[in-house]
């Protein structure tokens, strides 16, 4: 799938995903600030951005903001986030910034085993000795939402049941810290956090995972009735009357470029 295909599929439900989900990721987006020391007067890139959910967390800390991605619909709503940002619409493998323009880059779930390209792109956009950080799906026996990656790999055409597999493979031990290698970062930490999804209820829990990329391609092939359908009853038994609360893990990476 090209950037602009991704862009559409990001973008369909780009106002529920902003507000529905991106929070869930908090606790990993505050964890690898820290430990990149974001602060007043940061230069960041955040490489695939969404709805600058991430961004507008940096640029709390006092940082000077930027970011990228696919989603047209996701851009206009990270700009709406934080207009003194500057957002882009664009390619994570070919980023319209300058070298050595950023203190610091960050990819939070953006960047996935076999986006080779993209990490070296976001290692040409950090100056020397700056640093890098990215998340990605933990230990599959702490992924509570699993029942909903079932789901989409049981609806999806093949093909993008492979992209799915691809994404968890960057969580195992070695994968990320090879690509980090790849692009002349050095590795500085791993760590993981716990994230948690929470909604009223299943209906909105639905509304929500239906937002998210990897749901369009399942919803292209089956239908939003059917595809809705089958998710409500997958994430039926983790409802009660509380809600739905599903804790997740992130894995997340740091990383050093050469000093020069």
């Amino acid at each position: 799938m090209g950037w602009e295909e991704a862009g559409k599929a990001w973008g369909a439900r780009a106002v529920d995903w902003a507000y529905l989900m991106e929070p869930y990721a908090r606790p990993a987006n505050d964890a690898v600030l820290d430990r990149l020391d974001v602060r007043s007067g940061t230069k960041l890139l955040d490489i695939a951005c969404g709805s600058g959910y991430a961004a507008n967390l940096a640029a709390r800390r006092g940082a000077d903001v930027s970011g990228l991605d696919a989603a047209e619909r996701l851009v206009d709503i990270a700009r709406a986030r934080t207009p003194d940002g500057d957002f882009r619409l664009g390619d994570m493998f070919a980023l319209p910034f300058d070298d050595d323009a950023f203190d610091v880059a960050t990819s939070f779930n953006g960047i996935w085993a076999g986006c080779d390209g993209a990490m070296a792109e976001a290692a040409r956009v950090v100056r020397p000795g700056g640093r890098f950080g990215m998340t990605f799906w933990g230990s599959p026996k702490r992924l509570g939402l699993m029942p909903y990656f079932m789901t989409v790999a049981t609806l999806s055409p093949e093909s993008h049941v492979a992209a799915t597999l691809g994404q968890a493979e960057t969580g195992r031990p070695g994968v990320a810290e090879e690509m980090f290698a790849k692009a002349g970062i050095t590795v500085i930490e791993r760590g993981s956090s716990a994230v948690l999804n929470e909604w009223p209820d299943v209906t909105i829990a639905v509304r929500a995972l239906a937002a998210a990329g990897p749901a369009i391609p399942a919803i292209e092939a089956v239908g939003l009735e059917r595809f809705s359908a089958e998710l409500a009853e997958a994430l039926a038994p983790l409802a009660d009357s509380n809600g739905v609360r599903i804790v997740s893990e992130l894995g997340w990476l740091i990383g050093q470029t050469s000093a020069g």
